[in-house]
């Protein structure tokens, strides 16, 4: 099947190491590249050739459906095209042009396969920022998320959260929470207790409200129901039903920088069991990839605000550095470990050790991609 691979693909390879047309000394476009090195398995059209021409087990990528192509990221995309398809733990038989095409030339490819995608309302894989460990992004995603809190002082304390998010079409997102922790009931060194309980779940809808590439700019809007479900008694929920409404922002900045915001509300059903509160999150960080293509490396600082909405309230406000890392080839596993640490009203607050484990399911399972 390789070799079958290979002399598909390797035909039209003469003409592209010299990077210009028999007899011209222009450089060839985005098209006549990808008509030159991609169109035999990918097809002119994009929509791929099937499966039973080429000859080989291996559904091939079709670029006209926006759902796979746009969400990717032009890295993503020149990464594969010039070390092939085992440097982003795909199959072998997607070859390495790596020699035969520039990393320019590669890019122009890449810029003529988004245009089979003529649908403009997905917003750009760029725009996918990396997921912090408080604050929510603006992309719409396709994850699952587990969150572990640990207290570094007082009692003891653990807390956990499942996220799982599903992406609805171009632009919204469905999600639910499901929160559950342990915490100490007896401090006794030598026999100490715990209890454990579920929390309070929640369920949200996200809506991308605008996007734009070429300004680097992604915004949304988020409405949350925080559901009683908790054991209030334990300190496991609030007892009460809360509508959280909130609003992400993210920003592109240059040398990799990017910037990210989230800002919203906390509205109680019944007011004598909980406040009413709000919250602002801002993150900052950098991006890199080990080697210009390999493991992706984002050191973040987060920084929290949360008070209740009274003329007298007190906000408390937290810092958190952080770093994101991607596990495996694909980039679809990825790993986040930070700090909390109360910046003032440090009394009753203590410091905690904030980790996650990330999946995004829709670009391969837990065993892919390695």
């Amino acid at each position: 099947m390789a070799v079958l691979a290979g002399l598909l693909l390797t035909a039209p390879r003469a003409g592209l190491a010299s990077g210009s047309t028999a007899g011209q000394d222009q450089p060839l476009t985005g098209r006549e590249l990808y008509l030159s090195a991609c169109a035999n398995c990918h097809g002119s059209d994009g929509k791929a050739v099937s499966q039973s021409v080429l000859g080989f087990d291996l559904r091939v990528r079709d670029f006209t459906d926006c759902q796979a192509t746009v969400r990717e990221p032009d890295a993503d995309w020149v990464a594969v095209g010039l070390h092939g398809g085992p440097a982003r733990g795909f199959s072998e038989l997607m070859p390495a042009f790596e020699g035969l095409l520039s990393a320019e030339e590669v890019a122009l490819i890449v810029a003529y396969m988004r245009t089979f995608c003529p649908d403009r309302s997905w917003p750009r894989g760029e725009l996918n920022l990396p997921r912090a460990l408080f604050t929510e992004k603006a992309f719409p995603e396709d994850e699952a998320v587990i969150t572990s809190t640990f207290d570094a002082e007082g009692e003891g304390l653990i807390s956990n959260k499942i996220v799982y998010e599903q992406r609805l079409g171009a632009k919204s997102q469905f999600e639910i929470t499901a929160p559950f922790g342990w915490q100490k009931t007896s401090v006794e060194p030598a026999n100490p207790d715990w209890s454990s309980s579920l929390g309070d779940m929640a369920v949200g809808v996200k809506r991308v409200l605008y996007h734009n590439f070429g300004r680097g700019s992604i915004f949304s809007a988020t409405a949350e129901l925080i559901t009683p479900t908790g054991d209030e008694a334990r300190g496991f929920g609030k007892g009460t039903f809360i509508f959280e409404p909130f609003l992400s922002f993210g920003q592109l900045l240059p040398a990799d920088f990017f910037l990210q915001l989230q800002t919203g509300v906390e509205l109680p059903f019944q007011i004598r069991k909980a406040e009413k509160e709000g919250f602002l999150r801002l993150v900052l960080g950098r991006s890199f990839d080990e080697g210009g293509w390999g493991r992706s490396w984002s050191p973040m600082i987060e920084l929290l605000g949360a008070g209740e909405l009274s003329g007298n309230a007190v906000i408390n406000w937290d810092v958190v550095p952080q770093f994101q890392v991607t596990l495996n080839k694909r980039k679809n596993i990825m790993a986040n470990l930070g700090v909390r640490l109360p910046v003032n009203n440090t009394s009753g607050r203590t410091t905690q050790v904030v980790f996650y484990l990330l999946w995004d399911w829709f670009d391969g399972t837990l065993f892919q991609g390695w």
